[in-house]
């Protein structure tokens, strides 16, 4: 066991809170719907950023490259100045929802370089230009922009020219749990010499202002013979903790509190505010900070000329290290920040090597160890303090719900049961510092490849009664907790189990129960809410997939009619799937779960066969077309198919599960029954998958899909002009982009066709587009459904890949090529490049610049750009998992590890399934 292993293991025993501080500090809490008091409910402009310097939050807190304790009681970040900005660098810059052509978006570049699961070790990088922070030209060029145009970036100003700019680079070290090693490391990229002014701050999140007998904590300077800079920081909760700072440095304290003079035009509470800090530094006002040094806020302020191409180190710590403890001798005080300090952080850094050395393949090539090393650092840099009480926040703005003659609430007033105080993972921690279920099940894959503890208990959260609704729906994301997210939750639970039980040697079935009784109830929220005619037929929404549909499919139709979901429907049978795993695995050792199994197997058969089988001959699959599609159901009656190739119809691809040998014969009573079952409703299996049919090593398969079908909508999917891009599956197929869908109803014409970068649709506010990238969790999903159906039908069957090319692959080979192609957007090709950031130059070429990896929301469909938001490592992260998975595979071998987590099996059952034969040999049976 290496020593961050070590670290892991204390932590799960509790004897040693090795987590307790980590990067949990959001990067953005402005413009959150957790700050917003509007009256309509428009948190953009009602807490934008430039009020954020100088307006205390009430929820959480922001800043740049920080950290904070796991209540986020205590927090420290990084401040910049360049000499020239009109405010202090404190926390990224982006635009908000209105500002942007194409929706909300940061506009910096930072990167997360490293981190272990414990956070022992953190590296950050952020760039920073010299010359003066372009906002208003971001802001008005961005609004001067329309859809079809790119998005103006930071790089598009020239505010990089000449490499004037700095790169920091911020280090994390833990001596201890309580002690933690900061290092900055500046360095001047420019070919002059230029001044930055370095202000690390510490603060206290602002609890007491909201409580009537809040306690204030404090932070002062202490007084040390050595004349260095320490502060005391003292919370009645938290305790006492101290921050060292390198070298005789000035110390500017103020107060974590509202300036309502800028803000709201009335007096202030607090002589010092919030931006104290700010106006003494840019506008050189001394009286803005405390000249008695105390405060709830204070920042040390270096300030760094370097000349060209120089670096300067600075160091800080903050501990539960006495000042008492360390005063006296030179060779204490040198213990500080002397070689001891370097070695400590050397040493994690080398620890952090070691732990990765485990998990990334040795086949692996330098740059995809880069670049799978940075999928996972971002994933852990993104777990935040998460803190919303839905019901306070109700009460505050006049909603609340059991007083009468109260305001309406714009949103979340039916979840005033919620209580969110938590480590979460985020899907971004600047564009989405709020959790989405559905993005959390596809954090799973990748988190649990370094801390399946983390992983367990993210999927075991949103189960608790604080956060499901009493009514059994799963809390959707903050903006509307009561939307409809895919019903992913049971697939990333018995993804985690299985991969839980390879590596502790013992399934953990009591937390598997637990989670399956909370599904439970979920799965009959999702049966009596969202199956409108009772048919088994699902209308979830939009689902996830946003603008893919030609309507809001959140919102009432113009026609006054509504949508049975292909996807809908094949999340729905995918569930069922799932859940037949959970209580087949749970059955193995508790007899009493059996019957469950057969319930769910009998939810899946039902759901299943009504995709087609809804005798008016509407059913969602299109013979002609050999395809799966939205049905639009009119009130008078009719129906009709919404023909629109998209990842909506290979949604229904994705829902194939098998179960073992084993499993199946250990209750043969079960079989018996659902035998019956089935003898007496033979129209069930007229169209899809029959069950009772054995496969490879004994095998069953539950799949939507017959083989012919399976067979028809493959040579779809596998299409280089339809759905197979050279980066990965399109979103909508390229056929659309000669041959647009137009649908007219209710008076209003829609349109679908092919757009492969940013959209072209003003729906969700224009800032995301599922009309033609590639999406990472779709694709993973996929990935899984083709690993799923050669486990049970073996290398004899074989498809064209890509289709048209003579050439034939069994479907682990097809899901190989695919996981190649995704994880060629991120490698560097034969010339150097990457795919990811297409035409800029500097991210190409320059060598401060192209090993640093950004991980988008989405890729381009044909080129493989990167798109939306540029730091949602959340569930593209998954790429981790795939690059582990399949250069495995290259190397002749599949982990234990990933067969558990990717086919399902926990014990046995292995002879036979072809997957440790390389897949370019393939062997027949």
């Amino acid at each position: 066991m290496n020593p961050e292993q070590s670290r892991l293991e204390e932590a799960r025993a509790k004897t040693a809170e090795w987590k307790k501080w980590g990067p949990y500090l959001s990067e953005r809490q402005w413009g959150t719907v957790r700050e917003d008091y509007s009256e309509g409910g428009d948190a953009w402009n009602y807490f934008p950023h430039d009020h954020a310097r100088s307006r205390a939050y009430r929820w959480g807190e922001d800043g740049l490259a920080g950290i904070s304790d796991d209540k986020q009681r205590l927090c420290f970040a990084l401040s910049l100045w360049n000499g020239k900005d009109p405010i202090l660098k404190e926390r990224l810059f982006g635009l908000s929802n209105a500002e942007g052509n194409h929706g909300e978006d940061v506009k910096e570049y930072y990167f997360y370089l490293d981190s272990t699961p414990t956070h022992s070790y953190m590296k950050y990088l952020y760039k920073y230009p010299q010359a003066a922070f372009p906002y208003d030209d971001l802001v008005r060029t961005n609004h001067l922009r329309g859809k079809n145009q790119s998005e103006y970036e930071l790089i598009d100003t020239g505010v990089f020219n000449q490499d004037r700019y700095f790169d920091v680079f911020v280090e994390y070290a833990k001596v201890s749990p309580e002690d933690v090693l900061i290092r900055y490391a500046v360095h001047n990229r420019g070919p002059e010499s230029a001044t930055v002014d370095l202000l690390p701050r510490l603060w206290f999140r602002n609890e007491w202002s909201w409580q009537a007998d809040g306690t204030r904590p404090t932070l002062a300077l202490v007084a040390t013979r050595q004349g260095r800079g320490v502060v005391r920081a003292v919370h009645p909760r938290l305790g006492e903790r101290n921050l060292y700072c390198e070298g005789d440095v000035p110390l500017l304290f103020t107060e974590n509190e509202t300036n309502s003079q800028r803000i709201f035009g009335t007096p202030n509470q607090s002589t010092y505010v919030k931006d104290g800090i700010n106006d003494y530094i840019v506008h050189g006002r001394d009286g803005a900070v405390n000249p008695e040094k105390t405060g709830t806020m204070v920042a040390a302020h270096y300030r760094l000329t370097l000349g060209p191409g120089e670096s300067r180190v600075v160091r800080l710590r903050l501990s539960d290290l006495a000042p008492a403890a360390l005063a006296g001798t030179k060779r204490a005080q040198d213990s500080l920040f002397g070689s001891a300090f370097d070695r400590v952080v050397e040493g994690r850094r080398k620890e952090a090597d070691e732990f990765y050395a485990a998990i990334i393949p040795a086949s692996m090539s330098a740059d995809g160890a880069n670049v799978m090393r940075q999928a996972l650092a971002g994933m852990l840099w993104s777990k935040q303090h998460y803190r919303y009480d839905v019901h306070q926040w109700l009460k505050e703005r006049g909603s609340d719900p059991f007083r009468p003659m109260q305001k309406p609430a714009p949103r979340n007033d039916h979840w005033h049961h919620m209580y969110n105080a938590d480590i979460v993972s985020m899907p971004d921690k600047w564009e989405y510092p709020w959790y989405a279920t559905w993005d959390l099940a596809f954090h799973v894959l990748a988190l649990s490849l370094v801390d399946s503890d983390f992983g367990k208990q993210q999927l075991e959260l949103m189960l608790q009664d604080h956060y499901m609704h009493p009514n059994g729906q799963l809390p959707a994301y903050e903006w509307n907790f009561g939307d409809v997210n895919p019903p992913v939750h049971a697939w990333g639970t018995i993804f985690a189990y299985r991969l839980d039980e390879i590596q502790n040697g013992v399934g953990d079935t009591e937390w598997l129960k637990s989670c399956f009784h909370k599904l439970l109830l979920n799965f009959t929220w999702w049966v009596n809410r969202k199956d409108r005619s009772g048919r088994n037929v699902f209308e979830g929404g939009f689902l996830g997939l946003d603008n893919i549909s030609p309507f809001d499919r959140s919102a009432p139709l113009p026609n006054g009619g509504y949508l049975e979901q292909s996807d809908g429907t094949a999340w729905m049978t995918l569930f069922s799937q799932n859940m037949v795993e959970i209580a087949a695995e749970l059955a193995m050792s508790d007899p009493s779960y059996a019957a469950m199994t057969l319930k769910f197997i009998e939810h899946y058969m039902w759901i299943a066969s009504a995709m087609d089988n809804l005798g008016d001959g509407a059913g969602m699959w299109d013979e002609e077309d050999g395809f799966f599609y939205d049905v639009l159901r009119l009130p008078d009656g009719r129906a009709r198919r919404l023909k629109v190739r998209s990842m909506v119809g290979l949604l229904p691809l994705c829902a194939a599960t098998t179960l073992e040998a084993e499993q199946c014969d250990k209750f043969p009573e079960i079989q018996e029954r659902f035998r019956w079952f089935l003898e007496a409703r033979p129209e069930l299996c007229s169209s899809i998958h029959d069950p009772r049919q054995i496969g490879v090593a004994g095998r069953r398969l539950m799949s939507i899909m017959n083989e012919s079908r399976l067979r028809r909508v493959l040579a779809k999917m596998l299409d280089e002009q339809e759905f197979l891009s050279p980066y990965g599956l399109r979103s909508v197929s390229r056929y659309h982009a000669d041959h647009p869908y137009v649908v007219s109803t209710g008076g209003q014409v829609n349109q679908v066709s092919y757009a492969p970068a940013e959209s072209d649709s003003g729906l969700f506010g224009g800032n995301s587009n599922w009309r033609g990238p590639v999406w990472m969790p779709v694709n993973a999903l996929i990935i899984r459904a083709l690993l799923r159906y050669h486990e049970y039908y073996g290398n004899e069957f074989t498809v064209e890949c890509p289709t048209g090319s003579g050439r034939q692959m069994n479907l682990l080979q097809v899901a190989e090529e695919i996981g190649r192609r995704l994880t060629s957007i991120f490698l560097q090709d034969e010339t150097g490049r990457r795919p990811l950031y297409g035409g800029i130059e500097k991210f190409q070429t320059d060598p401060q610049w192209r090993d640093c990896i950004l991980f988008h929301e989405y890729f381009h469909g044909d080129n493989g750009t990167g798109l939306g938001a540029s730091h949602q490592t959340g569930w593209t992260g998954v790429i981790a998992r795939l690059m582990q998975l399949f250069s495995n595979l290259n190397a002749d071998r599949l982990h234990a590890g990933d067969k558990a987590a990717l086919f399902g099996k926990s014990r046995g059952g292995g002879g036979g399934n072809g997957l440790k034969v390389k897949s370019t040999k393939a062997k027949r049976r």
